[in-house]
């Protein structure tokens, strides 16, 4: 009975109960409905906006075809300073490190010994110059007396034979003279070019001497008591010529036919660039090779630098663009603006009505951030160069800057 009373409230408790519930069922159902429309219209909204992009017009210009490749700066003359007499180093009258001048002198060895040499050589050729003149009077008179047949022919004609003796003693003495008179200039060491001279390899003092002179320096070193270190054959200097200077580098042969027929007409320009690529210098071609190296299926090549700055070291790797010639009045447009795809490169252009347009154009050269159309493109162009990623037929665009079109020297050769 208690139960039964009860029963009549229960209800009521679970009926309102329901009633809420199903209320809550219809306002969730109702927000969401709202949500998803809300939802579509935002993503209509967003696809619907323009892509902002930066762009710039395609242009025409002249772009050098050239090669580009690294080379090694070399001295057009480079010579290896060594004595030509024995003896100690009396002087050192230049810089280490420093330009020196053809004919500068650079080095004075002890003249001492060779200056007595050349003393004894002219008192010798005096002496027998006075015998060959006794012997010259001789024969004046002998042929004046075998005349009279005073005396026999065979005396005067055996005189004859003095005096050429004599005459031939004379020969040998003037070439001593001359001989010793050479050793005593060599003693004064001079600069045979102009140049830079390199670290010094000898010391003040140093006992030096020819190639092959050893053991007579040893000699000399252990009577006299020189001081210094012997450094016979050695190397004293080096001397480099730094104006004008050679960069040499390597082509494929490929490239050759190319360039003799373009080198035929007038020199080539080479320039020279820093591993940074900072311009260092600009050359002509000078020198091709006469063969083709059979191992890299190359060619050896040199131009001629001025390097007025001396900016070009030799033993310095350089980047070389060597201009083969120039391309006229091409298309251009910033590599960036190049996009590879399936079916080859394309660009987006944008049309009159503010809308991408896929384009494919092919790339005949490249120089530094320019690439050249060869197709595609006919000059004028808007050009999108930054932004395209995520851009394709038709997507409307905002054009948020503009960029011009670089003409540096920088880049690679043509394709």
């Amino acid at each position: 009975m208690e139960l039964a009373k009860k029963s009549p409230f229960r209800r009521l408790v679970f009926m309102t109960g329901g009633a809420l519930v199903i209320a809550l069922v219809v306002v969730a159902v109702r927000h969401f409905s709202s949500g998803q429309v809300g939802g579509a219209n935002g993503a209509t909204t967003v696809a619907n906006a323009a892509v902002p992009v930066t762009a710039t017009t395609a242009t025409r210009q002249d772009v050098p075809n050239l090669i580009s490749t690294i080379g090694t700066v070399q001295s057009i003359d480079s010579v290896a300073i060594q004595p030509r007499v024995t003896g100690a180093i009396q002087k050192i009258e230049f810089t280490p490190g420093q330009n020196v001048k053809q004919g500068q002198e650079l080095f004075l060895i002890d003249p001492r010994p060779f200056q007595a040499a050349l003393d004894q050589a002219k008192s010798q050729l005096a002496h027998d110059e006075g015998v060959l003149a006794e012997a010259q009077m001789d024969l004046t008179r002998f042929q004046t007396l075998a005349k009279e047949n005073s005396i026999a022919q065979q005396q005067a004609q055996d005189q004859v034979y003095v005096v050429q003796q004599d005459k031939g003693t004379v020969d040998v003495d003037q070439a001593n003279v001359e001989t010793a008179q050479l050793n005593l200039e060599f003693c004064h060491v001079t600069a045979p070019i102009s140049g830079r001279a390199g670290t010094l390899l000898v010391d003040l003092g140093n006992l030096v001497g020819p190639p092959g002179a050893q053991t007579t320096a040893s000699a000399t070193t252990t009577s006299s008591g020189t001081g210094g270190q012997a450094a016979i054959g050695a190397t004293m200097v080096t001397i480099a010529q730094m104006q004008p200077i050679y960069v040499s580098f390597n082509v494929p042969q490929i490239r050759l036919s190319e360039i003799q027929r373009d080198q035929t007409a007038a020199p080539l320009e080479v320039d020279a660039f820093s591993q940074d690529g900072k311009l260092l210098d600009k050359g002509k071609l000078a020198i091709i090779d006469s063969q083709v190296n059979t191992n890299t299926g190359t060619v050896l090549m040199q131009a001629t630098f001025a390097n007025a700055d001396e900016a070009l070291w030799p033993g310095e790797f350089v980047r070389v663009h060597l201009v083969v010639s120039m391309l006229k009045n091409v298309v251009t447009v910033p590599t960036q603006a190049v996009m590879a795809g399936p079916n080859g490169s394309y660009v987006y252009i944008i049309a009159p009505d503010e809308k991408a347009k896929r384009v494919g154009v092919q790339v005949t050269a490249r120089r530094n951030a320019v690439a050249v159309i060869g197709n595609g493109l006919s000059g004028g162009e808007k050009i999108v160069t930054d932004g395209q990623y995520t851009l394709d037929d038709g997507t409307e665009v905002a054009v948020r800057a503009t960029t011009s079109i670089p003409e540096g020297t920088e880049g690679r050769e043509a394709e």
